[in-house]
């Protein structure tokens, strides 16, 4: 039988991977009171995981035994239901079609707020089509959310996580051997935030009033085009930076040769002059004076540890 939550709970957070956790620590920052009201979804698991269980459990966070893959969208619904607001805090690692899951169990278990796994791009502008089949998937979860008033919803815009930019298989960022690459343009711009930001600022525009629904709010850690990167790692690592461009032909073909290849679609995917940059100026966390981390401190906090 799955776990039950107990009645004080009013917030549920499904996953605590890096984002989760960072979303639940942002709660927890902006009201220390708050663990009673949150709980967080959670698949059974091994020794890790257990270890994860106990350690949020001795913060006072709940926890709820689901598994994504496994439940139906009705059993799924039935462990959503009760709750004010769900947050979904995993990603793509479900495989095709876990978010419209999620998307349509929350509706149906009828919560008041929503939160999807939106936490990327703008996919407004980038539409479908973009070459990363889980981009028009996250198209089909706001047109779901858009065709319903039941439910309010918030979607945070963070583009990439910082992170990722130096994701070895990802192959953006080589530190190793001072190399950058552009992915289409240097010209091209790219949007970034940190795990730790988008929680601490995710927190922060629940808790803002008056309330915010059914839009999207925009934050960044930092924006730059691709030449800045290549500037911002050389001036990291005090010494010259090789910089090679994948142009849009050579990554469309590297596509079309590995097509099962996910690294490769994001790359085409982020290959482009919009929907995946916005001015820092103009987000949520610069209009409230919110503090957040731009490349060269991550580099530098990285360093330090």
């Amino acid at each position: 039988m799955p776990d039950t939550k107990t009645p004080a709970a009013t917030t549920l957070v499904i996953g605590a991977g890096e984002l989760g956790l960072a979303v639940i620590d942002g709660l927890l920052a902006r009201d220390p009171t708050a663990a009673l009201s949150i709980s967080v979804l959670l698949r059974p698991s091994g020794e890790a995981g257990a270890m994860t269980a106990r350690k949020l459990q001795e913060k006072g966070v709940d926890i709820v035994h689901g598994d994504l893959a496994r439940n139906t969208v009705d059993g799924l619904a039935a462990l959503f239901a009760g709750f004010d607001t769900v947050i979904c805090c995993t990603g793509f690692v479900g495989g095709p079609g876990t978010q419209r899951k999620i998307t349509t169990a929350v509706l149906q278990a009828g919560a008041k707020r929503y939160v999807p796994w939106q936490f990327g791009v703008d996919y407004d502008v980038v539409g479908r089509g973009s070459g990363q089949d889980v981009f028009d998937e996250q198209s089909d979860v706001r047109d779901l959310l858009r065709a319903q008033t039941a439910t309010q919803w918030i979607i945070v815009s963070t583009g990439m996580f910082t992170s990722f930019l130096f994701e070895p298989a990802f192959g953006l960022v080589d530190l190793e051997h001072a190399r950058v690459h552009a992915l289409g343009s240097w010209a091209n711009r790219l949007t970034v935030t940190t795990a730790d930001d988008i929680g601490r600022l995710t927190a922060a525009v629940l808790a803002h009033e008056p309330r915010l629904r059914d839009e999207v709010v925009y934050i960044a850690g930092d924006t730059f085009s691709y030449a800045q990167l290549a500037e911002t790692v050389q001036r990291h690592l005090g010494r010259d930076v090789e910089r090679v461009l994948w142009d849009i032909d050579n990554l469309r073909s590297e596509v079309a040769v590995y097509p099962d290849d996910g690294m490769r679609k994001y790359r085409l995917a982020f290959a482009r002059d919009t929907g995946v940059a916005w001015d820092k100026d103009r987000t949520f966390n610069a209009a409230h004076g919110i503090a957040v981390t731009d490349v060269a401190a991550w580099l530098g906090r990285r360093e330090a540890a």
